[in-house]
């Protein structure tokens, strides 16, 4: 696989993905783009059965989805759909023969956060991994995924909490509230997550197609609720006070990597002096 922003290593059914999209991973159109590419290579591989993702950046897993070039990011994920919706494209992950697994240490956020609940398991690091829906420092929806998926994880009450803060939340509480299936040592993720893909992996492949379509037949929202989700962040982002907040968030560094380190003080503090211009 030629990809500009994922590194890839296969062993033997098992194909390891290091997301590698400097400086900061934020999801743009190119790490989409490659995300299309891989899904779509190693879908047609009758070999590979397991597909884990990490990060090269032991800060950023994914950031969030690059604002300033979101039209571009949602044709690139109508290549492999055949719809502008990066919503559908994860969905298509998750419903995906193949087994997904996201190891987490950083930031995931926004998109980020909707990537790795489209795939099948979720472990991170205890020391490093932060989980965050930022969309309503924006007073929008989430618009790929995250309300379908944290709905049917958390139950009400805490997908309300995680989508109306907007906070950010550390692995060990991001367990507790179901976002993710464990958080484990820094030291032992690896190792933890690459045997648990290959014990899967030896297992019958038609088993897993099975278990996955009837697991999905209950947890896995419908297509079009997906559909109308992406409908209304894109409706959302060209609101007035949604772009008002933008602004305000890029005059004080937002998509900047040092600036995201401590993103959600800064989202909380947007509004300071009754102004967000």
């Amino acid at each position: 696989m030629n990809l500009e922003t994922i590194n890839v290593r296969k062993e033997e059914a098992v194909l390891f993905a290091e997301l590698s999209a400097p400086p900061m991973n934020l999801l743009g159109p190119e790490l989409v783009r490659d995300l299309v590419s891989l899904i779509q290579q190693a879908e047609s591989d009758a070999a590979l059965q397991v597909l884990v993702f990490k990060s090269a950046d032991p800060d950023y897993f994914i950031s969030h989805v690059d604002l300033t070039r979101i039209k571009e990011q949602r044709e690139a994920a109508a290549k492999l759909v055949g719809e502008a919706s990066l919503g559908l494209l994860f969905r298509h992950l998750s419903a995906s023969r193949l087994v997904t697994i996201a190891q987490i240490e950083g930031r995931v956020r926004g998109a980020g956060s909707e990537f790795v609940l489209a795939c099948d398991m979720r472990f991170a690091a205890r020391q490093s991994a932060i989980f965050s829906q930022l969309e309503q420092a924006f007073g929008v929806i989430p618009g790929a995924g995250g309300a379908q998926h944290l709905a049917r994880l958390m139950g009400r009450a805490r997908a309300l909490e995680v989508l109306l803060s907007a906070e950010d939340y550390d692995a060990e509480l991001a367990e507790r509230y179901g976002w993710i299936n464990r958080a484990l040592p820094a030291d032992r993720l690896d190792d933890f997550v690459r045997s648990l893909a290959h014990r899967i992996a030896r297992f019958p492949a038609a088993g897993h197609v099975t278990v996955k379509d009837r697991v999905n037949a209950i947890g896995l929202a419908p297509a079009e609720d997906f559909r109308r989700d992406s409908d209304l962040f894109v409706a959302g982002m060209a609101h007035p006070e949604a772009q008002a907040q933008i602004r305000a968030a890029m005059s004080r560094g937002f998509q900047t990597r040092n600036a995201e380190m401590d993103l959600a003080r800064m989202l909380g503090n947007l509004t300071d002096n009754g102004s967000n211009t």
